[in-house]
């Protein structure tokens, strides 16, 4: 009753009273008294106190136990070999102690009578059966991993909304720049193409350098080395104006772009030099004369230092972001690791089955190097130079010719040869394609990216120069980038 103050109701039964024997059932009118059933039994007149002292029951409406019988009839009791009925041939005695308890619990009528469902509980027992299943493990394996929700199998909760699924970032599939590189080398072993932290591209032509300002435009003619001579390798410094040109007499050359000034020449090797590296103010160059020389710009002497280890052209060269190692693939299809003392290779790896020039080094993860190998190799690997291991290899089905990692994502973009001469985008360490970009009709041979981390740009003997929106902006960048602000179109860069 909603009211406690309500006056009981005139079917309740008379208090009893206390002339009452202790020992006798006192059942209300409209129970009918069944001794025999308990006589049968022969129940103690203990047990028969505690079950029937103070028993009334309301004729106006059923009373239930609040214990809780839980209901089987939904297991598969057949999983654990157990049955869900009495078994053939078993003692009756559990059936006739069960009709017992519940005559005692419910009342002499209550031997048969099954507990009664509410409608809505009907409703939902006809609509949903009972499973067969008491676990369900081996069927929810079955299902997709977004069943495995916690809000169910349905995906209909009210006031729940799953986020959708990220959505692939988009490469643009064109590049946004075109420009005419008129006489730009088909030459597997060079490095002609080179982006400074000042945003000026440097690229080598015939016998000159010329310098392209991605935020005017604007081109330079930096050097003329006349025509017993040519450019083999240009190369930024790391930070400032410093341009190093390498050229087909073994010679190198420091230029300080900013005034179109050359300020050095350096010898020292025999043959050309196709590959070049800053470390601060050292400055690697590897030759075909199979050396690698350490030039301090510094020093009066044209090299502090000779590398010897390759037995064939050098035609790649990498310091790692720190500064401390430097990697060196060459056409006797080695990768070495060199340190800032060493003379010969601290590492060796020989895993790759060509000329080795693509290498890049992680900004991401210390020690973590990338390196390509040629037409009869085709792959990609990964080392790891801190613990001295291969991590692994990816076949691309064509040529690797550059290799250079964002700085802003852990992605990381490879150049190709033989016979797709296609650019890929690459999500690390999965290794995912991400984008593939053709254009170029020649082997895409250079490759650079620019300061913010966001463009790079592709080299090939199709004479063409292409700038492509490949990684997204930093994230602690808000505005947009100067590259490429100037008109799209073709122009010519000499």
């Amino acid at each position: 009753m909603d009211d406690p103050a309500a006056p009981l109701s005139n079917n309740q039964p008379a208090p009893r009273t206390p002339s009452s024997s202790s020992s006798q059932l006192n059942p209300p009118p409209a129970v009918p008294r069944t001794p025999q059933a308990l006589q049968s039994l022969a129940p103690s007149r203990h047990i028969d106190r505690m079950i029937n002292s103070n028993h009334h029951q309301s004729p106006s409406r059923t009373i239930y136990s609040d214990r809780f019988i839980p209901s089987r009839s939904g297991s598969n009791f057949a999983l654990f070999d157990i049955s869900n009925t009495p078994a053939e041939g078993r003692d009756d005695s559990s059936s006739a102690y069960a009709t017992l308890l519940r005559t005692a619990l419910f009342g002499p009528d209550a031997a048969g009578v099954v507990p009664p469902a509410t409608p809505e509980k009907r409703n939902l027992i006809q609509m949903n059966p009972p499973s067969p299943n008491i676990f369900r493990f081996k069927t929810e394996t079955r299902r997709s991993m977004h069943s495995l929700s916690p809000f169910g199998f349905d995906d209909v909760v009210t006031g729940v909304h799953h986020s959708p699924v990220k959505a692939p970032r988009k490469v643009p599939r064109s590049p946004y720049k075109v420009l005419d590189a008129p006489a730009l080398q088909d030459d597997f072993y060079l490095n002609l193409v080179d982006w400074s932290s000042h945003n000026v591209l440097a690229v080598g032509l015939g016998n000159c350098v010329y310098l392209w300002n991605a935020c005017s435009s604007k081109v330079t003619k930096l050097c003329d080395l006349g025509i017993d001579d040519s450019v083999c390798s240009v190369g930024w410094a790391q930070r400032g104006t410093h341009l190093a040109v390498g050229t087909s007499n073994g010679k190198v050359q420091i230029w300080d772009a900013s005034r179109c000034r050359r300020i050095r020449t350096m010898e020292g090797h025999r043959l050309r030099i196709g590959a070049l590296a800053w470390s601060s103010s050292m400055l690697s160059s590897g030759s075909r004369d199979k050396s690698i020389l350490q030039r301090d710009i510094r020093a009066q002497e044209d090299f502090v230092s000779k590398l010897s280890g390759h037995k064939s052209e050098v035609c790649g060269l990498k310091w790692s972001y720190d500064n401390r190692e430097l990697a060196s693939g060459g056409n006797d299809n080695r990768l070495f690791v060199w340190n800032q003392h060493s003379t010969q290779p601290v590492l060796k790896y020989c895993e790759h089955t060509a000329a080795v020039k693509a290498i890049a080094w992680s900004p991401h993860l210390h020690g973590l190097l990338a390196s390509g190998g040629g037409t009869a190799d085709r792959c990609i690997r990964f080392w790891n130079t801190t613990t001295n291991s291969h991590l692994s290899c990816m076949d691309t089905g064509s040529q690797v010719c550059n290799l250079v990692w964002s700085k802003n994502v852990n992605e990381l973009v490879s150049t190709h040869g033989y016979s797709q001469n296609q650019i890929i985008v690459w999500r690390y360490p999965t290794m995912s394609k991400l984008a593939t970009l053709t254009g170029h009709t020649y082997r895409v041979l250079y490759l650079a990216i620019s300061p913010d981390g966001q463009t790079i740009v592709t080299g090939a003997g199709d004479e063409t120069l292409r700038f492509w929106n490949v990684f997204p902006s930093p994230k602690s960048q808000n505005t947009e980038s100067e590259i490429g602000a100037s008109s799209l179109g073709r122009t010519v860069i000499r």
